[in-house]
């Protein structure tokens, strides 16, 4: 009799959960400061949350990837019916996936929400960072896109998605399989702004985000963890339930769980706190059984030094411009210097020509989104106006030949648009040697590089 009565006694209770997140804190007056992780208890009413479930897509184009997702898919259908049943709202969102899902009741019940008065403009569009990750360093380079397959069994993958019809770089054409969507209850939606719509008028407080892949579309998609927290609600990523895209063969040269750990960090540090499924369900904490490790829950990696000239050789680490002299790399004063960084371009900057001013003298050249800009016999780059991405995120990547690099890092870049002006002074990332792939990357700016980069109108690096 008690077994039978669980169900409903569950659905009246509250979601006990604890909210793990990093403050920072004074290591001592001559250091600069640490994180220490936190937990907090809270209680949260099942029928003002909603659970929200990124890119769980029937294929990807990283096999790998696809082996650690289809571990936890079956813990989260747990997960969703277990929340579902307790009232709280399921929002499936499957990006570029919405024509297979035209007819389904729980598409077209996203689609007539009301839009809401307060609804800012921006939903519609991915959210590259938020005012507190200004001072990060992001953790990992994932400019490759982070895919860490064997190259044998990657192409025997690529094979099998082409013969299956699909286009092998984009695979995705409706959420996988093994994750139930109840057409009666749901929603199904990939926009930031129908999303919004619907946490509003089912009174959502509180917003639970997971699925794939963390450190993309989890933070960035217009529904992601980012734009949840600029439109004030109290958003958590479950840990567990989450992977990245990260390849080991980049910087900083650690195993993939423990860069994807490292990301998690980062959220918790500068984004949102973290649950884990245990939390709902019970039992233990999902882990990969690709996981290999003795040490878990990795926060940082101290050995990194990101001034250290022979590591900024290695990959592409931080730098400020203007910089000093002594920032460019002396191991070999023959070698090219590169610099890179994104830049978000409103649409309205693109009503006329965008032109970039750099203190640099001597041979230098410019890619935007990896297209050359021709310089003006001004001396100022003309951006590409076929390739600026409007209200988009673009890389900008400058090379300087020796000896005239140090002027490239001395002054402030500027990029103009009529009257106005976006100063590029702040944090750019920088590498030496003469490799022409660096002008661009394999993937779109908005998912290579990190926030830490990012300059937009409105905001500061």
């Amino acid at each position: 009799m008690l077994g039978l009565l669980c169900p409903a006694v569950l659905a009246d209770e509250p979601l006990q959960l604890s909210l793990r997140f990093q403050r920072s804190v004074a290591v001592t007056p001559q250091q600069s400061s640490s994180y220490a992780r936190l937990e907090r208890a809270e209680r949260w009413n099942p029928s003002e949350t909603a659970v929200i479930v990124c890119d769980v897509w029937d294929r990807h184009h990283c096999l790998n990837a696809v082996r650690r997702m289809e571990e936890f898919l079956p813990r989260m259908n747990e997960l969703l019916a277990t929340c579902r049943d307790r009232g709280a709202v399921i929002i499936h969102s499957p990006s570029d996936c919405m024509p297979a899902y035209t007819k389904n009741p729980a598409r077209q019940r996203a689609i007539r929400m009301a839009p809401v008065a307060d609804e800012r403009g921006d939903l519609s569009f991915w959210c590259s960072a938020i005012p507190a990750e200004e001072q990060a360093i992001y953790p990992i380079d994932q400019s490759d896109g982070g895919e860490d397959d064997d190259p044998a069994e990657h192409a025997e993958w690529a094979a099998k998605l082409a013969a299956e019809g699909r286009n092998p770089a984009l695979p995705w054409q409706a959420q996988h399989e093994l994750i139930n969507i109840d057409s009666e209850r749901d929603y199904i939606s990939d926009r930031g702004d129908e999303v919004y719509r619907i946490l509003t008028a089912r009174g959502i407080r509180n917003v639970i985000l997971l699925g794939v892949h963390t450190n993309m579309c989890v933070l960035g998609r217009p529904f992601g963890l980012r734009q949840q927290v600029r439109s004030g609600l109290n958003v958590v990523l479950m840990r567990d339930l989450t992977d990245s895209m990260y390849n080991p063969r980049r910087w900083p040269w650690v195993d993939h769980f423990t860069g994807h750990e490292l990301i998690i960090s980062h959220v918790e540090r500068f984004v949102c706190p973290t649950i884990t499924s245990d939390q709902i369900l019970g039992g233990e904490p999902h882990r990969s059984a690709m996981d290999g490790r003795t040490r878990f829950d990795v926060m940082q990696l101290d050995r990194i030094d990101q001034s250290d000239d022979s590591d900024r050789r290695g990959h592409w680490a931080a730098t400020a411009i203007p910089a000093s002299p002594d920032s460019v790399p002396k191991t070999n004063d023959k070698e090219p210097i590169w610099i890179r960084c994104t830049v978000h371009t409103p649409a309205d900057w693109l009503s006329e020509p965008v032109q970039l001013s750099t203190p640099a003298a001597g041979p230098l050249q410019c890619w935007v989104n990896g297209q050359e800009a021709r310089r003006s016999a001004a001396g100022l780059f003309l951006m590409p106006a076929d390739v600026l991405l409007p209200d988009g995120v673009n890389l900008l990547v400058l090379k300087s030949e020796r000896p005239f690099a140090d002027s490239l890092l001395s002054g402030e870049p500027v990029l103009r648009s009529g009257s106005r002006r976006l100063s590029l002074a702040g944090r750019w990332q920088l590498r030496a040697g003469n490799d022409t792939s660096w002008s661009g990357i394999p993937l779109p700016a908005q998912f290579g590089l990190g926030p830490d980069v990012l300059f937009q109108p409105g905001g500061k690096n």
